[in-house]
């Protein structure tokens, strides 16, 4: 087989999505919990983990810029307008979404590999929703609603940080900005002393770090531009789980690319991980209640994905290693959603979680 053909990329996403899915699965890292750690329980530790993946990815991805080998223009995430009423969104839909689910899009395929029959049910929604999004049905609401509110930038210059200071002041400072970030993402992890000891949570880190660099490289080594020109891609799980669900049913063919492979690599390393640790379980839902509110969470993922360009990996690992001005709109929006989700389910209502905040913050407090 011509090592330019689109199914080399595909096998390539599906080894580096199984290596990842194996080694989260065996830490039990989750994006969505590291996030509820952090906001409910002020526990930063699994964060300090997403921390070291993406100071990981930056080093290398930035690297690679650098080297000539990956140019950020030529991918999606850095373009020359800045659609942030979409991506900010977009951002609070997946985060609410996601916590209704309990986890993200990956976090999904990560437990469908474990035997979670929810995650299945969560996926064809999730990637139906996006697909509509993307290219049918609701395609032209994002188009010509949301994405028309757009920041242009000047003729020439990308969205992506290192470009806009460029323009600002004539100087590169591409080299110091990626260790300056790298460092200081970096850093927290190790500096942590529990963290240090975790050897399967720093483990996950470093390969989702690495999965990112990895994918960029697969996208640009292993593509004919001639033959197959196709956009610069790494790790991201919104369209790829749509197109994938695309190609199962309709077009095989589109199967042939990173994202697709990946999809179901993730799920793949995670069924590893179960069984070689006899983990595998069958699951599903517990109730009609439970499972409205998993069909609710895979609705708005997978729309507010599509808006915002990317998941919890997609948005806060590939878009933030290429310093994407969409990395913290998205990321932002993200954590706001999240923030609201668990609001939601604590304290069944915002009103409830209003009413708690302004006690808390005024000393109010309801007598006995």
């Amino acid at each position: 087989m011509d090592v330019s053909s689109p199914w080399w990329t595909a096998l390539a996403g599906l080894a580096v999505g199984g290596v990842v899915g194996f080694a989260v699965f065996r830490a039990r890292l989750c994006t969505f919990g590291a996030l509820e750690d952090a906001m409910v329980g002020h526990d930063w530790r699994r964060m300090k983990v997403f921390a070291l993946a993406l100071g990981l990815a930056v080093l290398g991805t930035q690297a690679l810029t650098m080297a000539g080998i990956l140019s950020p223009d030529r991918t999606n995430y850095v373009t020359t307008a800045l659609p942030w009423l979409g991506i900010l969104t977009g951002g609070v839909l997946f985060g609410l979404g996601m916590a209704l689910v309990g986890t993200c899009a990956f976090g999904s395929l990560v437990r469908l590999g474990s035997g979670d029959l929810r995650s299945l049910v969560v996926l064809l929604v999730f990637g139906a929703v996006a697909y509509a999004t993307l290219r049918g049905i609701f395609a032209g609401i994002r188009v010509d609603g949301l994405e028309r509110v757009a920041l242009l930038l000047p003729a020439g210059t990308a969205s992506d940080l290192p470009s806009i200071m460029g323009r600002l002041t004539g100087h590169d400072f591409r080299g110091i900005l990626t260790a300056v970030a790298g460092v200081a993402l970096v850093a927290p992890a190790f500096a942590d002393r529990r963290l240090r000891r975790a050897g399967r949570l720093m483990t996950a880190g470093v390969m989702l770090g690495l999965g990112v660099v990895a994918g960029w490289l697969a996208t640009t080594w292993l593509v004919d531009e001639f033959a197959h020109p196709m956009a610069p891609q790494s790790l991201t799980f919104v369209s790829p789980v749509a197109r994938a669900l695309f190609g199962v049913l309709f077009e095989p063919t589109s199967l042939a690319e990173f994202g697709a492979g990946s999809v179901f690599g993730v799920a793949l390393g995670a069924f590893a991980a179960a069984r070689l640790a006899d983990e595998f379980r069958w699951e599903a839902f517990d109730d009609p209640r439970e499972m409205k509110r998993h069909l609710l969470g895979a609705v708005l993922m997978g729309s507010g994905g599509i808006l915002c360009g990317g998941c919890t990996i997609g948005q806060g690992l590939t878009a933030g290693s290429l310093f994407a001005l969409s990395w913290p709109l998205a990321v932002a929006g993200m954590a706001v959603g999240a923030r609201l989700g668990i609001a939601l389910l604590m304290e069944g209502s915002l009103t409830g979680f209003v009413r708690q905040s302004v006690a808390g913050r005024f000393g109010f407090h309801n007598k006995p």
